[in-house]
């Protein structure tokens, strides 16, 4: 929802933009624009706003993985025209006919649009609901199926293990119970720890 809002308003601003720049008719390559929303602006930056606007709105539309994906590209976009429109600022390659409140404002629009495209899609801890989580298997992790204990003698073993760690936690454990779970803390996946477990029961360790 974020992604689709975020580049719906955007979008809509910019089509706002630039079609009260259009109805005033100005002239497509000048380099001295004219005021429309507190932005300088002429022809051709109004033509591209519309093109932009219709491309974000047009995202959103489609859904949040695309809208989040257009997001980052425009967002990338609108710095390298603010810097790049701020290094010919008032001179006759200011075809965009940029002042600098066009600067400021492609920068934090920018950024804004590159932090709104990369919300809860950028992170290297991303909930399994997110769609922008793979879904690939991790070979390191196991899953779900292969953690369940598959023999009454595993089921029984997880139950004990279970009863043991909340004694541990409650500080109700007997020194059998500690000892076990002691032995457990040192391996991580649920089927080693449950191996641990047995192996006590059947007199291996």
């Amino acid at each position: 929802m974020v992604h689709r809002v975020g580049a719906a308003v955007v979008g809509a601003f910019l089509l706002l933009f630039a079609v009260l720049g259009l109805a005033r008719g100005l002239p497509f390559f000048s380099t001295s624009g004219e005021s429309v929303l507190g932005l300088s602006t002429n022809g051709l930056l109004s033509t591209i706003s519309v093109v932009v606007g219709l491309v974000l709105i047009g995202a959103a539309l489609i859904g949040a993985r695309v809208a989040s994906t257009v997001m980052i590209v425009v967002g990338v976009l609108f710095v390298l025209s603010a810097l790049g429109n701020l290094a010919v600022l008032r001179t006759d390659y200011n075809v965009l006919a940029f002042d600098f409140s066009n600067v400021v404002f492609s920068v934090v629009v920018g950024l804004g649009l590159l932090l709104l495209g990369a919300y809860g899609r950028v992170s290297g801890n991303l909930p399994e609901e997110s769609p922008y989580r793979s879904s690939a298997p991790d070979d390191h992790e196991p899953s779900r199926t292969e953690e369940l204990p598959r023999t009454p003698r595993e089921a029984e073993a997880e139950e004990a293990m279970k009863e043991a760690e909340r004694a541990v936690a409650q500080h109700v454990a007997t020194d059998e119970q500690r000892r076990r779970v002691e032995a457990m803390s040192n391996v991580r996946r649920r089927p080693d720890r449950r191996r641990v477990w047995m192996e006590f029961d059947s007199g291996a360790r």
